[in-house]
């Protein structure tokens, strides 16, 4: 169980001469159960959401999804971190992703490639 798997999340820091300035933060080194519960719960709210046909609140899917990403990454950045780091048209994939890692264990290969690096 040594090399177990992590995932990564890169935000902007600052912008500097029109050169960006970016962070990479990986999760922590183990991840309970637990938290894949709230994975998949957070992606079946979101599920039956669409299902129902009800007017969604996207902001208020995006809000669950950074909550859960700031909890799932134990303070490393701040929610506001996340918000203002996360280029907009990226963002809501890029917390898609977060999750789905939890839920389903994929690696991106922008994260398999950076551990491949460091390792």
């Amino acid at each position: 169980m040594a090399n177990l798997k992590r995932n990564m999340i890169e935000l902007v820091k600052d912008v500097k001469e029109g050169e960006i300035v970016t962070e990479k933060y990986l999760t922590p080194v183990f991840i309970p159960l637990t938290v894949t519960y709230e994975a998949v719960d957070l992606l079946a709210y979101i599920k039956e959401l669409e299902k129902n046909g009800e007017e969604v609140d996207e902001k208020e899917v995006i809000f669950k999804m950074m909550d859960f990403v700031v909890k799932l990454y134990k303070g490393a950045f701040t929610k506001e971190e996340l918000e203002n780091g996360l280029h907009a048209p990226d963002a809501i994939p890029t917390l898609q992703d977060q999750i789905i890692f939890i839920a389903q264990g994929q690696q991106s290969n922008a994260t398999k490639e950076f551990l491949a690096k460091k390792n």
